[in-house]
């Protein structure tokens, strides 16, 4: 059954909330894990494909879209299809993707923004009432 893990952020800026997705997915890649960052759409995913490549100075990410490489061990994707992915689901869609159950964990990223919080309390239920196990992490964040 799926983890899931929701992180929240004590900040209201949405970059906030994509520069976390990079630093959750350096950290699970470093590890050895494969991740898929599913976004809520095109414009979304390239943003956070440029971020990937310059979120740190001091370390490099290797990661794909899904249209250039669907099996690569990190890859920004967006739509109803995450491929052969299994491992790590960072959601950054504003509902659950029908494929999430084929993950073994999946991050939410909750800031304090009404349209991305809303949601994701929803998503919280959702889950909680289909037994998944939840985890919650409170973060704070710089600024």
């Amino acid at each position: 059954m799926t983890r899931i893990d929701f992180y929240l952020l004590t900040s209201s800026a949405p970059q906030t909330r994509l520069d976390y997705a990079c630093r959750l997915a350096h950290k699970a890649w470093s590890k050895g894990h494969q991740v898929y960052l599913h976004c809520a759409d095109e414009q979304q995913a390239q943003t956070l494909n440029e971020l990937l490549w310059s979120f740190r100075a001091d370390a490099f990410l290797p990661h794909a879209s899904t249209t250039e490489q669907p099996n690569a061990k990190v890859v920004c994707g967006y739509g109803e299809d995450a491929g052969e992915h299994h491992d790590l689901l960072i959601n950054l869609a504003d509902q659950s993707p029908a494929f999430f159950s084929q993950f073994n964990r999946l991050a939410e990223i909750v800031i304090e923004l009404d349209p991305v919080r809303v949601p994701a309390r929803e998503r919280f239920r959702f889950y909680r009432e289909r037994g998944y196990p939840l985890q919650t992490h409170q973060l704070r964040t710089a600024g």
